[in-house]
């Protein structure tokens, strides 16, 4: 093998060995999906999806209604037609949307409308926001094998309506388990949440 064969294979490996590097490595080759979800008060709906691997980030927020840029105060006095929600970022790649869409049904009581727990109003009624026609059949599907829980003392009346549009909460609601952990707790155990998801769901 000459000197000048062995130099051009070097250097065609060296090239190869930068574009796996390149594609593998850099930021932002990710490919990322959104999920949007009402299960009632956006505190308490963002811890159980935050412990999900694959998930990148969840956000609080509003949606549902035609008000654009509605504030908290609004759309907790029910004049807005927007319910409180999360918005999920995720990587399908390590999470998928069905496991997206288990959890949520765990996290809600699917058999109330316009409540959830001890906030009532249209703005806490549950639902799921698809994005696309894919999310709006796994979530139909999803949708009618809950219906067939025996645990389910009632009708599943959760929407599944087309996301339009969804407007983040104010900085101070986001990962507010976090900033405000004593308040969280406080709200969350005075809510009833976690005795009723029991009494839904069993104990996990």
């Amino acid at each position: 093998m000459t000197k000048s064969f062995r130099a051009t294979s070097c250097r065609i490996g060296l090239l190869l060995v930068c574009a796996i590097v390149f594609f593998v490595r850099v930021p932002g080759q990710t490919k990322t999906e959104t999920a949007t979800f009402a299960g009632g008060c956006f505190w308490c709906m963002e811890p159980p999806f935050d412990e999900l691997k694959g998930v990148l980030s969840t956000t609080s927020g509003y949606t549902g209604g035609k008000e654009k840029d509605p504030t908290y105060e609004e759309v907790s006095a029910g004049t807005t037609g927007h319910t409180e929600s999360i918005q999920i970022t995720y990587d399908p790649a390590l999470v998928s949307y069905q496991k997206l869409l288990e959890v949520y049904w765990k996290n809600i009581d699917p058999t109330t409308r316009d409540r959830q727990f001890c906030d009532w109003g249209k703005q806490y009624r549950p639902a799921i926001f698809y994005h696309n026609e894919s999310q709006k059949k796994l979530a139909e599907e999803s949708k009618n094998e809950i219906e067939k829980k025996p645990e389910l003392k009632g009708r599943v009346v959760t929407e599944i309506v087309q996301l339009t549009q969804f407007y983040p909460a104010e900085e101070y609601h986001q990962d507010f388990y976090k900033k405000n952990p004593s308040r969280y707790y406080s709200y969350r155990k005075g809510c009833e949440r976690d005795k009723r998801l029991e009494e839904i769901w069993g104990e996990e």
